[in-house]
This record gives structure tokens, C-alpha cells and sequence, in this order.
């Protein structure tokens, strides 16, 4: 007790009095052995005999009651203990927790302390009798009941029986008593107690954050996973010497690995701690190999815990531990190997035989109601299909589908290990199926295919564990059904596609969710629309496409949707109109800034508030769903309300997969056609190439190649449904976003060009397009132009931006048709630029702008401080607004990564909610500028009237004019487009 206080609160004294005592006790005992007031630890299997026989001579000298009695019986009982874990014989234990039972009358606190012992010595007891675990728990409680609360031991029983309590799965007592244990050490601590105080929080917080990740694993709730990784974070920011324990871990391993060969090597064969020296070692060179991946360490491993194994009996309490470890690294080995086993066409017979021996042990020692029996029948499985993979025995296939279904039948309906189950019933079933065995299914007659494709449907749509592993599984689907051309490929493309829509709409930021694009097939949405063209459904194709393009600016529009007829449909519409709302306004604030080295702990923190969030919000929709007229609030649109896009003139929407080339026109009332192209995707993405080279003759042959191969066949077909000279509207998907439809012609004498016969527009998605049809036109003209000719950091100056904002001005009608006012030089600051793009619904930018591919939310225009950037303009309303001509630089150009997110400023001011956006394609020179706005604003506002449905139709002229100059370069004529109506 003394050496306890001294080490909580370093009070020498309290050493010096140990000491002295000790060497008392040491005394008496070389002198008569009339007491001993230690156990003795680290003696030999001989000496320890002696000296358990000598402490039942000295219990026998105290009566029962006596003060000395209880530490005798108790340092008897740890005797035992030890004894038994030497010697692993359960009549030690047996004994010692009942002579730990016999302890029990003593104050509160030493009773407190023994029935936690003993409570702990019965959880160890290896029969694993369910009596024991009751009296256990039993204990605990009487233990904690003796503590008052205040009580300084209170914290550790807590704990203990928290322990108990996760051994028999009661987790929701166990982590209702980790989290009131944890309670009791504050977070900061200051004197001499404070390391120890802060060790033992580390080490509760770990078992609190086991607790919630076993309750998660069970029950799959999101709460207890997020509390978990919470309790984590927390651990290391007490502890920050963790943060950098990965940067100096090998070289720990090292040293570890290095010490435990010593340890083994000084202790002879047969020594009693030889199998948990080497199980030790085991552990330790498993650790390397996870870190370095050296095939030798494993191998090492391999070896030394099969003969760790050999020195336990089987039933020895540590022989299930060892098996467990011997059996999880003959698992890497296997798997290390199976691509040179595919290559080969080789197998280590032996190994693959002794892991599923190993296997089946580890199974029979987890009673069904165990929670780890699941994964091991998981486990099992994997090695008895590779066993039949090699071996081509179908008892493997038939006992593993036997072993799956059982597990199956084990899992409650929330417990995400479901999802794991039934992809390894997927891997079964196909391989009956690849193997010709369809039919021969133990107990059942069964086509595997469709077997597998249903269960790869039931993986997708598992109701609890993790988004992301559900989207996996359900682009495995995708990847089957499409190579065995099943029926459900189709099925499998639109649960990818909702799946995808979900799990994004979980991340917090814009640019994270650009990033995570990335890690998904960037033609999911046209490789869905082809599938469901080659099945003649185009309605459908359509509809695909929406809900997979642009998902980034979907999800972002949805936080802006107008909810006013709810009001009229009672009380209960009326609360969830204002919950929705007030979710909206968290949902919808800009994401915070995090600096240069800003702790992980604390943007993981936000995530998670953000996902919590979501999960409310989704919870309002669904009952909105519920109110009539409301069953599809929010969800993707049907082909019959897209179609309202093509009010004004068809849609062409260009598809290309791996599959086929296709066009698509919609008209507004007449049903749509689908135009099989006479090209392929590597022929597009060379046109692509060529196109990239925007100048001379090579510019030209390639705009006839997209005549001849594309837009003439769609022109033939246009006929039926737009009259020439009026407009159309591009919808291009994949590597079409690359192509300059609009320019696309054959260039030579008397030759046919696309602008001679219809006026082209372009639209980033059709939700977009019905939009901007929607919004009632403003009668009040507010014009803005923000010019800035010598932006921040910039070496040059853009000479033509004062001329042009005048030429601007001449230009316009004069007030009070017109209000006018302009912000150039030092006043063209971001945040006045911002103020000015809010307040004014017609604008005009003359700057130099940036489009960033690999970020594409921070492109920007350039102002006389910072940028202006995409993400800037994504964050401001700007629904009321009519006409944006963007007289910049790149402002209309996707990136490559997600080329179907449409992620550049032009198609981000249509998304936030101006109708009409005049961009360019690249850089523009001072001379075409001047002559194209000169043009277009002649034409845009000749009758003094502004109208933004008109911009299409004056750019389409301006250029025209621009054409007839022969000197003007091509790719300077074609560098401007239109977005919108």
C-alpha cells in the first residue's frame, strides 16, 4: 500500500517505510519462515512448491479473523495463481478463488479490493462456465455497492466491473459504468500523481472505446462508432508522445524483437514460460511483417508459434490465444501467396490443410453464442474456397455454404457483419456457377449465379454498418452482372448510383466531396444510361444520367429548395417545414477554415457533427414523404419532369462507354430518340487529343472529324423536332465535355456548319436547365461589370479591362432602364466584388481568371487582394440573377478527373442561380475581346430592351460577324459559349 501511495503521489517517505519493512519481512522469513508477506513471483516450478507449502503453514498459524489471516489466505490464494499459470492445472485455480471467497469479511475497502479480484480470477477461469461469469459480475457489484461514491477505489471497481460486464455483453451497463470510471480522473491533472492518473485514463478510454466498437459491431449504430473514435482522438491528444510513435515504431520492433530472441534463448528446453516467450516473439514478428511486409518475419512467425502451440496442451488457457495467432498469420501467409498460386496454378497443400484445421478448431472453441463466431465461420469459408480453387473438391463449396448459411442465421438484422456474409456466399455460389456445379448445391437445387447476384443485392442493401462498404458491393455487383451479362446489371447500376448519392452527401466540404469523386468509376452515370439503352428503356438511360451527373452541385441546390406549400397541409407539415429549414441553415454554412497544421482530431470532430446532422436531416424528408403530394420531396427526377428542360428547343444529350456511342434527342412533348453513333470511346478521347492543339490546320481537321463521326448524324435527326436557326441545347457526358460541338463543321468552300444551322447553348445538367426556366424574369436591370486589371501578386497588367468596362457601358440602355454601377482597380477586392455579385443581377467580369484541375473549387477570378473563388460564389444566393458574361480566361473548362461534375466557374454561377452565362473555352487575346463584346452587346441590347433569354441568339450573331474576318484565328472565334436558356 505504501509502494502504491508513493507512486500516486511521490512521497518519499512512503518509499523509505516500504523499504524498510520489506527488508524486515525478508528478515523474518531467512530466519524462521514464520510469515510471508509477498508472493513469490519469477520463482521455479520446485520453489514455488515450497513456497506455496510454506504459506499454508503460516496460514495455519493465524486464527481466522486475525489481521495477518486475510493477507496469508490472499498471498496463498495469488500463489496458486501463479502455480496455475505455470503449470495451467485448474484445481490451483479452483482453490484459489475459493480461498479468495473465504476473504471476503474485511473493511470496505479491502472487501472491495478482493471481490474484484476474485471477480477477475473467475473471468480467467479457462471452462468458460457461464456460473462463473454470474458470480463474477455478482461480485463486482457487491464490490462497488462497499464504495461510496467519492471513494478514492470507487473509479477501479467501476472499471472492473465494466470489464465483467463486456465479458458477458452486457454493453450497455458496461459502458454506462466505463464512461461514470472515466468520470472520475479529470482530463488535465497537475502533481506528482498526474502521470499515473493520466495512464489510467488512457488505459479506460481504451476499454470504453472497445465497449462501443464491439456494441457498433453488433447493433451497427453510427453513435456509439462516432463515440468511439471520439474517446480515441481524446487519447492521443493526452498523450501526444502517440502521435509520433508510428515514426519510430520499427525501430521499437527492432529492439523488442531483439530482446525477446534474448529472453527465449536464456531459457531452457521444457522451462515452464518457454511457449509464452515465444508467443511473445510470435507476436512481435507478426507486428514487423503488418509494417514492413519482410515474408521472412512472417514465415518466422509461422514457425515459432506452431512450436509455442506444441508446449500447451490443448485446453490450457493460453492454447486458444496461441491458435488464434498462428492460425491468423498462416491466413497473411496464404494470402501473400495466392497470386503466385494463380500463376502457377501451385499450392502449398500442407499449409492451406493446416489452416483449416486451425480454423476449425478456433470454431469449436466459440460457443454458437459467441460473438467472434460469425468471422470465424467468415474465416473458414475463405480457405476452404481456395482449398477448392486448388483442390476442385465440391465438399469445400458444399460445407462452405453450409457454414454460411449457419452464420446467417446467427446475425440479428442490424449487425453489419451481414454484409461480409453474404459476399462470401457471392464468392461461393460463383464458383459453383464457374465450376459447372450449378444445381449441385448441398441440400438444394439452385442456379449459383442468380444465387450470388442475390446475395450481392442483399449486401447492397444491408440496413446497418458502413455507407462506403455497401457502395463497394454493390459496384461488385455492377462488375458480375455486367461480365456474366445478367439481368440484374441494370438494377445493380441504379442502387451504385443512390448508394454513391448518399455517401457523399456525408462529407462535410465540397472539395472533400470532389475528392472522394475520384476514388469511384468516372463513368458510373454513362455506363448505367448505356446498360439501360442496350435494354431499349431511354427513359430511363435519361434519368440515370441525371442522378449520376453533377452530384456535387445536386446535393448542394438541395440545401436551397422551396418548401412554402407545405404550410397548407396542417400543424405536423408545418414543424417539419421549420425543422428542415433550421437543419438547412447548419447544413448550409460555409465550412469552417482549418490552417496549416490544424490538430486531425479537431476536423474529424466537425465531420462527425456533420454526418449526425445529415442523419437528422434525412430522418425530416422521410416524413415529408409521407404528406400527400410530397412522395418524391427531393428525390431524382422522373423522364416526364426532365422533359420540361426542352421548353424552348431539344436537348441533346452525347453518351460513350465501353459499350457503344450515343446520342440522345429530347424534345419537349414528343418522345425521345436515341442515335447509335458511328464511333467508339478511343477514337473520342483521340479527337480529344487533337482538339487540345488550338490552332492551324490541325484544329480544323479535327472539328470535321467531330462533324462527320457526331453532330452530322444528330443533325439528320433534328429535323423532326427544331426548325433551322433555332436553338438546341448540348448535353455531353464523359470525354463529350472536350468536344467543341458548337464549332463542329465542314471547313471548306460551300461546306455545312453547325452555327449556319442552329444556335447552340450548352447545359451542365437538366435540373439546371428547368431551373432557370422556372424563375419569373426581373423587369429592373441592376448591372454590375468588376474589372481588375492588376490582381494580387501579378507581374503584368491587363491594359484592355478600363476600355472594355467603358465599351460596356456605351453599350448598355440608359437609366432607368439600366442602373449602372462599376467596381474596377483598388476597389475590385474580393469581398466588395462578392458584396457587388450579390446586390446586382447583371454582370459583367473583365479580370484575369484561373481554373484549378486538380482543385477546381478554389478557380477563381482574380481580384486586387485575393481571389474571388468558385467556392466563394457557391456559398452566395444568387436566384434572382439573370445574365453573367464572363470576359476571362478558362471560366468554362472541366476538369478530367470528374469531367461529369461540371466543376468550373461558368457552370457554377448557372447552379447558384443565374440564368444565363456567356464563358470562354481558354485564354482569350485583347483584340478579339474588344471586337466580340463590341458585337454582342450591339445585338444583346439593340431595341434598349435586356432580356437574358436573348444571350444565346447574340452571341451566336457576334461570332458570326467575327467569322466573316478571315484574318481572325479559328480557335479565337470558337473560344466563347453559352450555358443556360
Amino acid at each position: 500500500m505504501l509502494c502504491t501511495r508513493f507512486k500516486r503521489q511521490g512521497n518519499d517517505e512512503d518509499l523509505d517505510q516500504a523499504t524498510a519493512l520489506d527488508r524486515e519481512a525478508l528478515l523474518l522469513f531467512l530466519v524462521d519462515h514464520t510469515d510471508q508477506s509477498m508472493p513469490l513471483h519469477g520463482l521455479a516450478d520446485e520453489d514455488l512448491d515450497k513456497a506455496i507449502a510454506l504459506e499454508r503453514e503460516v496460514l495455519d498459524l493465524h486464527p481466522v479473523g486475525h489481521p495477518s489471516w486475510y493477507m496469508s489466505l490472499g498471498n496463498l490464494a495469488a500463489d496458486l495463481f501463479i502455480h496455475f499459470e505455470h503449470q495451467g492445472n485448474n484445481e490451483d485455480l479452483d482453490e484459489a478463488i475459493a480461498l479468495q471467497r473465504e476473504s471476503l469479511n474485511n473493511l470496505a475497502t479491502y472487501l472491495s479490493t478482493r471481490l474484484d479480484q476474485q471477480g477477475n480470477a473467475l473471468a480467467l477461469h479457462p471452462v468458460g462456465n457461464a456460473e462463473d461469469l454470474d458470480d463474477t459480475i455478482s461480485l463486482g457489484r457487491e464490490a462497488l455497492a462497499l464504495l461510496p461514491i467519492g471513494h478514492t477505489d470507487r473509479s477501479k471497481s467501476l472499471n472492473n466491473l465494466a470489464l465483467q460486464l463486456s465479458d458477458c455483453f452486457d454493453l450497455d451497463d458496461a459502458i454506462s459504468l466505463g464512461r461514470e470510471a472515466l468520470a472520475f480522473l479529470p482530463i488535465s491533472h497537475t502533481g506528482n500523481g498526474g502521470d499515473l492518473d493520466e495512464s489510467i485514463a488512457l488505459h479506460r478510454e481504451a476499454h470504453i472505446h472497445c465497449r462501443l466498437s464491439t456494441r457498433f459491431h453488433q447493433r451497427g449504430s453510427g453513435g456509439d462508432l462516432d463515440e468511439a473514435i471520439a474517446l480515441q482522438r481524446e487519447a492521443l491528444t493526452l498523450h501526444p508522445l502517440l502521435n509520433n510513435l508510428a515514426l519510430q515504431l520499427s525501430n521499437y520492433l527492432d529492439e523488442a524483437i531483439a530482446l525477446d530472441r534474448e529472453a527465449l534463448a536464456l531459457l531452457p528446453i521444457g522451462h515452464t514460460d518457454q511457449s509464452s516467450s515465444l508467443n511473445n516473439l510470435v507476436n512481435r514478428l507478426s507486428d514487423r511483417f503488418d509494417h514492413q511486409g519482410n515474408a521472412e518475419d512472417l514465415g518466422d512467425a509461422i514457425t515459432l508459434g506452431r512450436e509455442a502451440l506444441a508446449l500447451r496442451p490443448v485446453g490450457h488457457t493460453g492454447w486458444s490465444s496461441l491458435l488464434n495467432n498462428l492460425d491468423e498469420d498462416l491466413d497473411e501467409a496464404i494470402a501473400l501467396d495466392r497470386e503466385a498460386l494463380a500463376l502457377y496454378n501451385v499450392s502449398n497443400a500442407e499449409d492451406l490443410d493446416e489452416s483449416i484445421a486451425l480454423h476449425m478448431e478456433v470454431l469449436a472453441l466459440r460457443p454458437v453464442s459467441h460473438t467472434d463466431q460469425t468471422m470465424s465461420l467468415c474465416n473458414l469459408t475463405t480457405q476452404l474456397s481456395t482449398h477448392f480453387d486448388h483442390q476442385g473438391h465440391i465438399e469445400d463449396l458444399n460445407k462452405s455454404q453450409e457454414y454460411l448459411c449457419c452464420a446467417l442465421t446467427l446475425l440479428t438484422q442490424h449487425d453489419p457483419h451481414q454484409l461480409e456474409v453474404h459476399i462470401s456466399l457471392v464468392v461461393v455460389y460463383l464458383s459453383f456457377h464457374r465450376s459447372g456445379l450449378d444445381g449441385t448445391v448441398s441440400g438444394e437445387s439452385t442456379d449459383g449465379l442468380n444465387a450470388a447476384m442475390h446475395h450481392f443485392k442483399a449486401a447492397a442493401h444491408v440496413v446497418s454498418g458502413s455507407l462506403l462498404h455497401h457502395l463497394q458491393a454493390s459496384l461488385r455487383w455492377i462488375h458480375h452482372a455486367s461480365q456474366y451479362s445478367h439481368g440484374t446489371e441494370l438494377e445493380a447500376y441504379a442502387t451504385s448510383m443512390q448508394l454513391l448519392d448518399t455517401y457523399m452527401s456525408v462529407t462535410a466540404s465540397v472539395s472533400s466531396r470532389h475528392n472522394t469523386m475520384k476514388e469511384f468509376p468516372i463513368t458510373l452515370a454513362v455506363d448505367a444510361a448505356s446498360c439501360a439503352l442496350r435494354s431499349g428503356d431511354v427513359h430511363h438511360a435519361v434519368e440515370l444520367l441525371e442522378q449520376g451527373r453533377t452530384l456535387i452541385w445536386t446535393q448542394m441546390t438541395r440545401l436551397h429548395t422551396p418548401l412554402d406549400s407545405l404550410q397548407t397541409c396542417g400543424n405536423h407539415a408545418v414543424a417539419l417545414m421549420k425543422r428542415f429549414r433550421d437543419l438547412i441553415s447548419l447544413l448550409d454554412k460555409p465550412p469552417a477554415s482549418h490552417p496549416e497544421g490544424t490538430p486531425r482530431v479537431d476536423v474529424e470532430a466537425e465531420e462527425t457533427q456533420y454526418r449526425r446532422l445529415v442523419e437528422d436531416w434525412n430522418g425530416v424528408i422521410e416524413e415529408i414523404w409521407k404528406i400527400e403530394g410530397f412522395s418524391r420531396f427531393l428525390l431524382p427526377p422522373l423522364f416526364s419532369d426532365l422533359q420540361d428542360a426542352a421548353r424552348d428547343g431539344p436537348i441533346i444529350v452525347l453518351i460513350t462507354s465501353k459499350s457503344s456511342c450515343n446520342a440522345i434527342i429530347i424534345p419537349h412533348k414528343q418522345l425521345p430518340t436515341s442515335i447509335k453513333l458511328p464511333t467508339n470511346l478511343e477514337k473520342l478521347q483521340t479527337l480529344v487529343d487533337k482538339l487540345q492543339c488550338t490552332s492551324g490546320e490541325a484544329l480544323t481537321k479535327a472539328l470535321v472529324e467531330l462533324w462527320d463521326n457526331v453532330v452530322r448524324l444528330v443533325v439528320k435527326n433534328l429535323n423532326i423536332f427544331a426548325p433551322q436557326g433555332s436553338r438546341i441545347w448540348w448535353y455531353p457526358m464523359s470525354v463529350f465535355n472536350f468536344l467543341l460541338l458548337h464549332a463542329a463543321g465542314k471547313y471548306r468552300k460551300h461546306g455545312q456548319f453547325l452555327s449556319q444551322l442552329y444556335i447552340s447553348s450548352y447545359t451542365p445538367s437538366l435540373t439546371a436547365l428547368i431551373k432557370a426556366h422556372r424563375h419569373d424574369r426581373s423587369l429592373s436591370v441592376s448591372f454590375a461589370p468588376i474589372g481588375q486589371n492588376h490582381p494580387a501578386g501579378a507581374s503584368f497588367t491587363l491594359d484592355s479591362v478600363e476600355p472594355e468596362l467603358e465599351l460596356v457601358q456605351s453599350l448598355l440602355p440608359p437609366s432607368p432602364t439600366v442602373s449602372f454601377i462599376k467596381i474596377t482597380s483598388v476597389d475590385a477586392t474580393r469581398s466588395r466584388a462578392l458584396h457587388t455579385l450579390q446586390e446586382n443581377t447583371w454582370l459583367h467580369f473583365v479580370c484575369h481568371g484561373t481554373q484549378k484541375y486538380e482543385d477546381p473549387f478554389n478557380s477563381a477570378f482574380l481580384m486586387c487582394d485575393q481571389p474571388l473563388s468558385l467556392l466563394d460564389i457557391t456559398q452566395t444566393d444568387l436566384s434572382q440573377h439573370e445574365f453573367a458574361f464572363l470576359s476571362a480566361c478558362e471560366t468554362a473548362v472541366s476538369d478530367h478527373d470528374t469531367p461529369d461534375e461540371v466543376i468550373h466557374l461558368a457552370a457554377g454561377l448557372q447552379f447558384t442561380g443565374v440564368k444565363s452565362v456567356i464563358g470562354t473555352l481558354w485564354e482569350v487575346n485583347n483584340s478579339t475581346v474588344q471586337r466580340l463584346v463590341e458585337a454582342f452587346y450591339k445585338n444583346f441590347c439593340g431595341d434598349d430592351k435586356m432580356n437574358s433569354k436573348q444571350a444565346a441568339q447574340a452571341l451566336h450573331r457576334a461570332v458570326q460577324l467575327l467569322a466573316c474576318d478571315k484574318d481572325m484565328p479559328l480557335d479565337q472565334r470558337i473560344v466563347f459559349i453559352h450555358i443556360g436558356i
